[in-house]
């Protein structure tokens, strides 16, 4: 575990260190565009199967809360890790079909209506706060959303590109209370990647020309 995170810290500096170098004020998409949010992607909803296990989206679907849509073939979502057994026999009893492991934790299931959903099981320590609070955060097709600050935290975490490119757009679209917020966060749970949150607030705010 260890070692994924120092791979992680060091893609996240190489590819932050790109990017401050090389973008420019207003060097993004449309502002207009940026301001947009859609849910023209259509999604089962798990919470007549999950009930009363309290689940989230997260992944590229939930982006959409905070950003302009974009394209994803399969719906990612969160659960307690202490659910685990209960959410796989409600998944099954409806018809889920389950295809493998994750090696986060979790698994991947293909769904009734055929879609792919990969089914998260954590336990971080801030999992049931957001949990709680994605019960009222819900998107346009009503979806229950992790909340923004634990969204950049998680996808943070995960070191991917896309997630970095993800959570820079949303960071640069959120005003002043969502990123103190989500700063605390950080402090709290990440203290050692406050400098690059800051970096990436910086660029967000280049790409909508508010730099």
């Amino acid at each position: 575990m260890a070692q994924r995170q120092i791979e992680v810290r060091s893609t996240r500096e190489i590819i932050l260190d790109i990017a401050k170098r090389r973008q420019r004020p207003g060097s993004g998409s449309d502002r207009t565009f940026l301001s947009t949010r859609t849910a023209t992607m259509k999604w089962i909803n798990l919470t007549p199967i999950l009930s009363p296990i309290k689940w989230a989206v997260i992944g590229a679907v939930a982006t959409r809360h905070y950003m302009p849509e974009r394209l994803t073939k399969d719906l990612d979502v969160i659960i307690n890790r202490a659910d685990r057994s209960e959410a796989r026999k409600k998944l099954i009893n409806a018809g889920f079909v389950f295809q493998n492991e994750l090696t986060i934790g979790g698994a991947v299931w293909l769904a009734p209506t055929k879609d792919q959903i990969d089914v998260i099981e954590g336990d971080q320590p801030w999992l049931e706060e957001a949990l709680h609070e994605s019960q009222s955060n819900r998107d346009q097709q009503g979806l229950p959303i992790l909340p923004f600050r634990f969204l950049v935290l998680l996808k943070f975490q995960s070191g991917r590109v896309q997630d970095l490119a993800d959570i820079t757009r949303m960071l640069g679209q959120a005003d002043d209370s969502t990123l103190d917020k989500t700063r605390q966060v950080f402090q709290s749970y990440e203290p050692e990647g406050i400098r690059d949150l800051e970096s990436m607030i910086t660029l967000g705010k280049l790409e909508m020309g508010k730099c």
